[in-house]
């Protein structure tokens, strides 16, 4: 096979649908972003110092590379950026996505499960280190203020210095806590490495895969695997990721959409560095005068808070019920093409200034969010970003997906 020609992977797609699935099961219509940032998890462009002149490798070659990296220690610097074409979220992003209703009802702001989805939209620096598979740190660097989050062994620590306030959790020996991740929530990854195993992941025949080059990222020479879909419909244009020549490492991340313009979502290092990180990097005591938040009491306000941040709005309550594997959920189509078809409970669609769920001024501000759209499903509300578009139709139907607002329409007249 020469440099250049592209490889299919198979077996991915069923990866690619349950992701969807997963990240679909938050929806609604205000808060799209949060979906996009779900599904895809995660900077300004880096730019290149030279290309290197490295020995020629296949598409097949470089996948397993990346595959069979053993390297378990590096520390480092990430630049991340998300753009999505809608406003920066901040940390309504997280509260949105995970249910969350944020410190204004007593959460700690060190609760990784709503802290690390500000990564979802806006530009961050981190700084991350890694010692094996049970001590890992990521860092976000603020203006004034630094948050972290410290895994060592069954003990996971979190810290917004802004705040003084502490998040602590004790793992069962499976990463989770009472059921759930104390880690960094699924969905948002942190480093180029886990971004290009979840593109990896979800490639399959509809995928085109080849060798694009070399570059220079960190001062390190790398190949570039150009990730793009074979279908038409997709948001989605490609995906380039700068792969480490010497250690098979993912480096950088760039996910460009069919739409054209900026990346969507660009994520590289900017130093790194693959010697053993200082103990010291994984040990934390909370400072004096710190409010620590144990799991389990984070974990009982979420219950009782039921929907958080989503139940501000009318009928968003129940929309959670129709998660991964549930009988209200389906996968449309394949590929980059998947989309994902939500029955809300009740089968209750927007709210409206008739039925007199919402005040005037409320239902101006929902249809600033969408376009709507008609067809032989009847009438509906497409709210768009850059990456994951959202059909919920006068039914309460929902369907989503990395694609065009047309695919949408087309998958909900089929369904009809």
């Amino acid at each position: 096979m020469a440099p250049n020609d592209s490889v299919e992977t198979n077996g991915g797609t069923r990866g690619a649908a349950a992701g969807r699935r997963k990240a679909a099961r938050y929806i609604v219509p205000v808060t799209v972003a949060g979906v996009a940032a779900a599904t895809i998890g995660l900077v300004p462009a880096l730019a290149s110092t030279g290309d290197p002149d490295l020995p020629k490798i296949t598409a097949q070659q470089l996948i397993e590379k990346i595959a069979a990296s053993d390297t378990q220690q590096l520390s480092g610097t990430v630049k991340i950026s998300t753009d999505l074409g809608i406003p920066s979220l901040g940390g309504l992003a997280g509260s949105f996505v995970q249910g969350d209703t944020g410190s204004a009802k007593g959460d700690s702001t060190a609760d990784p499960q709503t802290k690390m989805t500000e990564l979802a939209s806006g530009t961050h620096t981190l700084r991350v280190a890694a010692d094996g598979p049970d001590k890992q740190r990521v860092s976000i660097l603020e203006n004034a203020a630094e948050y972290s989050l410290i895994h060592n062994g069954d003990q996971v620590w979190a810290y917004d210095s802004g705040t003084n306030q502490a998040y602590h959790a004790t793992e069962d020996g499976s990463g989770k806590e009472s059921g759930h991740s104390t880690r960094a929530p699924e969905g948002v990854p942190t480093t180029p490495k886990a971004l290009a195993e979840q593109v990896l992941k979800a490639a399959g025949p509809t995928t085109s895969v080849t060798v694009d080059g070399t570059a220079q990222v960190a001062g390190r020479d790398a190949y570039k695997l150009l990730i793009k879909p074979r279908q038409s419909g997709s948001t989605i244009g490609s995906v380039t990721v700068a792969v480490d020549a010497k250690t098979g490492v993912p480096l950088k991340f760039t996910l460009l959409p069919s739409s054209g313009g900026k990346a969507v979502v660009d994520a590289g290092f900017t130093k790194v560095d693959f010697a053993k990180p200082a103990a010291s990097s994984f040990t934390f005591t909370p400072p004096k005068g710190a409010e620590v938040t144990e799991a389990d009491d984070a974990k009982a306000q979420r219950k009782t808070d039921g929907a958080g941040g989503l139940g501000m709005f009318p009928g968003a309550e129940g929309l959670g019920a129709g998660g991964q594997g549930s009988k209200d959920t389906k996968v449309i189509g394949e590929g980059w093409n998947a989309i994902a078809e939500i029955r809300t409970p009740g089968g209750t669609g927007l709210p409206t200034k008739a039925s007199g769920d919402v005040p005037a001024e409320a239902q101006q501000f929902l249809d600033s969010l969408g376009d709507k759209v008609s067809g032989k499903f009847g009438s509906g509300t497409v709210f768009k970003t850059r990456l994951v578009n959202a059909l919920m139709t006068e039914d309460g139907t929902v369907y989503v997906g990395a694609v065009t607002s047309d695919a949408l329409v087309k998958a909900a007249d089929n369904a009809a």
